[in-house]
């Protein structure tokens, strides 16, 4: 199948993994209402056309979060990339390291971050959910250090894991081996099934020889989720800054007063997220309160995510003050549905969406779209 959009990305990815798999990475919280509208929110938004400019070729370059970027936008961690794809979080560092644009690896992903910097040559970013054991929370920041990683994202929207039916009914977390009923449903996949025989058995490489963790993955998927500490708060964040030197951004963030608040305490960046409409449903979509958040944020940096499928999408937020845009479900669709070369071909659509669109907004860089956003956005 050939890979036009995002669209195609998703209907190959859910042709080629097995259900529990499509459904966990596919699925929101409950009714899926947040989820849903944080797509259908983009369209609140319109973008301004404009005629004779003389743009032929606008600049899509930027720099955000320290890193110069090809694009303004980068792939956001996803969880378990490495069930998707044979090394997934290998492949898809690669084909975002191949476009000049940031990857960040989540602290749930089966390649390690310092294999990652191993095998890719990029500077890679990191996301850590903060643990109630802080020793193995100091390992992972330990780790990242080591591999040369500059900006921690912290995630702070996961108190309580959000109520996922589509996982609930499929067992996702809740198995902690292979069971016979799972081992038929994976067969029914059986390329997806020789692609991952070809790795190994699958593991989290973080927890290796950690024995309370379990020895598979399920069992390590489920005991990490378990340890996720539900009491994290603000006065926590001094802890971290102290033990970690360098770029912090919380991501998570969904109220002004809570970006303010990012700000006072020393907080580096916030991304505007609310989990891919997976934790709170009935919360709002990120882009309907992206402007609001970005003016309590103070001039740190805001980057964003959330149910952004085309390159007008993200011309919208960049307009509306986000750095950056951080991409999750378009990136592991597209390396499901065709692993490196999947990401890159996605990468290069909404590459083309982007400039395509500033050509016919008369935009002649993304510095000026941040800039001068309103002229260029007209809110319905």
């Amino acid at each position: 199948m050939r890979l036009l959009n995002v669209a195609d990305a998703r209907a190959e990815a859910q042709r080629r993994l097995p259900k529990i798999f499509f459904d966990y990475i596919d699925g929101g919280a409950a009714s899926e209402a947040t989820m849903r509208a944080n797509e259908a929110d983009f369209a609140c938004y319109e973008l301004e056309q404009r005629a004779l400019s003389g743009i032929t070729a606008p600049r899509l370059g930027t720099t955000f979060l320290g890193q110069k970027q090809a694009l303004p936008f980068m792939l956001g961690p996803v969880g378990f990339l490495g069930l998707y794809a044979r090394d997934g979080e290998i492949q898809a560092a690669r084909a975002a390291a191949k476009a000049g644009i940031g990857f960040c690896l989540s602290s749930f992903s089966l390649a390690s971050i310092t294999r990652l910097a191993r095998q890719v040559q990029a500077q890679p970013m990191f996301q850590l959910y903060m643990l109630k054991d802080r020793s193995l929370a100091l390992d992972m920041m330990g780790a990242a250090r080591g591999a040369g990683v500059e900006t921690l994202f912290l995630t702070v929207d996961c108190a309580i894991t959000g109520i996922r039916e589509r996982d609930a009914r499929n067992g996702f977390r809740a198995l902690t081996r292979l069971t016979p009923s799972l081992a038929l449903k994976l067969l029914e996949r059986p390329g997806w099934c020789w692609d991952m025989l070809r790795q190994g058995r699958p593991q989290v490489e973080a927890l290796a020889g950690r024995k309370a963790f379990g020895r598979n993955l399920l069992a390590q998927a489920a005991a990490l989720s378990a340890r996720i500490d539900p009491a994290l708060s603000w006065k926590d964040l001094d802890w971290v800054r102290t033990q970690w030197p360098g770029r912090i951004v919380l991501k998570g963030i969904m109220h002004p007063e809570d970006a303010h608040w990012a700000r006072e305490t020393g907080m580096d960046g916030i991304t505007v997220s609310n989990h891919g409409g997976r934790q709170l449903d009935g919360a709002s979509s990120t882009i309907s309160r992206l402007a609001e958040i970005v003016a309590a944020a103070g001039g740190i940096e805001v980057t964003i995510d959330g149910g952004f499928r085309r390159g007008a999408d993200i011309l919208k937020a960049i307009a509306l003050g986000a750095s950056g845009v951080m991409l999750g479900r378009a990136a592991a669709f597209a390396l499901a549905a065709d692993g490196e070369r999947g990401v890159s071909t996605i990468i290069a659509a909404l590459a083309r969406e982007i400039e395509v669109a500033m050509v016919l907004m008369g935009c002649p860089d993304i510095d000026t779209l941040r800039a001068e956003g309103p002229r260029f956005l007209k809110v319905k």
